[in-house]
């Protein structure tokens, strides 16, 4: 047997209380790990007979959904009261519920999913509008299209147009030029500029005049 110091707290305790305490700790352990975890549950009414990726945390993701209540009476959906549109967010950066984070992973363009999200990953004991608190909420959602989030190692591929691993100011420059005629917006070289001087004061750690893969992707501000 391993000696033991005078100054052991169970070795000063009177031994039916430091039963007591164990046996109290003990319980209190296993209470803990019966509390489970909780979990979307997750049912695929539609995949597309062809895949060519699957969304992974950060991608932006555009899709048509429809939220239910338990009892089936719909609250909110995209096709009625967002004009028909179908709307974008960025997967696993908590943009939208917990529950869409965790049960639109390893989605395919064109597949339907059904996800059960409970309280503790949708609106929790407080609720939201006409969500009440503690409601278990079930949406229909359809996946129509997938792109490289704003901070996907592919985005930044894209724009380190010399692959240096880094990004200059003229490259980042340009990365705005063609987002502004993309969105068929006017270019204007004093934005431009003051933008990219932003950018770079917020998004260049280390002041070296490049934004490296690093910086890029695990910083989160203007690009």
């Amino acid at each position: 047997m391993l000696p033991q110091s005078k100054s052991t707290p169970s070795m000063m305790l009177p031994k039916p209380l430091n039963r007591a305490l164990i046996f109290t700790f003990v319980l209190g352990y296993a209470s803990c790990a019966l509390i489970p975890e909780p979990e979307v549950k997750i049912d695929v009414l539609q995949k597309p007979f062809l895949c060519h990726r699957k969304t992974k945390l950060g991608d932006r993701l555009l899709i048509h959904y429809a939220g239910f209540f338990e009892n089936g009476t719909m609250f909110h959906s995209s096709h009625k009261n967002n004009n028909g549109e179908p709307v974008w967010f960025i997967l696993g950066i908590k943009e939208s519920l917990i529950g869409w984070d965790r049960g639109l992973r390893e989605m395919c363009a064109g597949e339907k999913r059904k996800l059960i999200i409970p309280p503790a990953l949708a609106y929790g004991k407080e609720g939201r509008g006409k969500i009440p608190p503690e409601s278990t909420l079930i949406f229909e959602i359809e996946l129509l299209e997938i792109k490289n989030g704003p901070r996907s190692h592919e985005s930044f591929q894209e724009m380190d147009l010399n692959d240096d691993w880094k990004l200059s100011r003229l490259e980042v420059k340009e990365y705005l030029r063609r987002e502004f005629d993309k969105y068929g917006v006017a270019q204007n070289d004093t934005q431009q500029d003051s933008m990219v001087k932003d950018i770079f004061t917020n998004e260049d750690e280390d002041e070296d005049g490049f934004i490296s893969a690093r910086e890029f992707t695990y910083k989160h501000d203007e690009l």
